[in-house]
């Protein structure tokens, strides 16, 4: 998936704000205890309180948006629903204030496997809203209160999400990673290597005398050429990176540098050493892709990983309050 990471914010500090009046409702049935009706309320308050609003995406109101909202499932299987206000609609789940609090995902953030879960489910929803209609993917563990401050969110920064969206419309993100491999360049150079010290001697040359190299220089030399081979092929994977910036620069709106994947993040052999991120319109991806098909060929020890279409993760700007990365 190779989805930016996670953060969340203190967002269960703030109370909320509950009808505690134990009025009776005109249509409660006659001969209801009071007492049983005030304990119902009761149990639905702290239910409420124990829940927080898990936001994904942001679109435009009317959209197709609150269409897809009712066959999506989120985080813990929670059912989807929509927050409007004016123009713009978030895309919302329930989740357990415990767990999603700062505290909450500070644990969860230091388990890659409830990560992982999280980071899947988050994106599933995204791509799937995004196949309907133009969002702006929220960062993981976007969380407010309830869905009032949701709604008070999109009433805030309404003017920058619709300018986003606007900007954004019929473009995608495609990833680029550009990864340089050692061992494959030094497995790829062996058999020439092989070759050249096995070759035969010319008819009628003197036989080659004896080597007079020691165990310990030869054990140097070697070392020396894996640091050569090492050198090169970061270098070659340099040329590479710089290479397909030339080749897209034209087709991409916008490009933003991510940090290397480094560890369990990074896919497949290698060092992640450049990952990248364009802003393509929708009707040249295929263009795009085009310009950089086989452009690492016959360079070994360099891999060139493309990914995507993606809804715009990287170019959509999430709110300064909820969820932090």
């Amino acid at each position: 998936m190779n989805r930016p990471t996670p953060g969340a914010e203190e967002t269960a500090a703030s109370p909320l704000t509950l009808d505690q009046s134990a009025e009776q409702p005109a249509d409660q049935p006659a001969g209801h205890p009071p007492e049983q009706h005030s304990e119902q309320r009761s149990e639905q308050q702290e239910s409420d309180r124990s829940r927080i609003s898990y936001v994904y995406a942001i679109g435009r109101t009317g959209t197709a948006l609150d269409a897809s909202a009712p066959q999506l499932t989120g985080l813990r299987d929670g059912p989807l629903r929509t927050v409007a206000s004016g123009r713009l609609t978030a895309l919302v789940s329930s989740v357990p204030a415990d767990a999603f609090s700062a505290e909450g995902m500070k644990a969860q953030l230091e388990d890659l496997t409830a990560l992982e879960a999280i980071a899947r489910t988050h994106h599933a929803v995204v791509e799937a809203a995004y196949a309907g209609t133009m969002v702006l993917p929220m960062r993981l563990a976007t969380v407010y209160l309830d869905d009032a401050r949701v709604r008070s969110m999109l009433d805030e920064r309404g003017a920058e999400f619709d300018a986003l969206l606007s900007r954004l419309e019929g473009h995608a993100e495609v990833g680029v990673k550009v990864y340089a491999d050692a061992r494959a360049a030094a497995a790829a150079e062996a058999p020439a290597a092989a070759a050249g010290a096995s070759g035969s001697p010319a008819p009628g040359s003197p036989a080659p005398a004896a080597s007079t190299v020691s165990p310990g220089r030869a054990y140097l030399q070697q070392r020396r050429a894996q640091r050569r081979t090492h050198r090169d092929a970061y270098r070659a994977a340099g040329a590479v990176a710089a290479d397909v910036r030339v080749r897209v620069a034209d087709m991409a709106r916008d490009m933003v540098a991510h940090r290397p994947q480094q560890g369990e993040l990074a896919s497949g052999t290698g060092e992640n050493i450049a990952n990248e991120a364009y802003l393509v319109p929708t009707d040249r991806i295929g263009e795009f892709h085009r310009a950089l098909k086989g452009l690492a060929d016959g360079v070994p020890g360099v891999r060139v990983e493309i990914t995507g279409p993606w809804a715009p993760y990287s170019f959509a700007t999430p709110p300064a309050e909820g969820g932090n990365p």
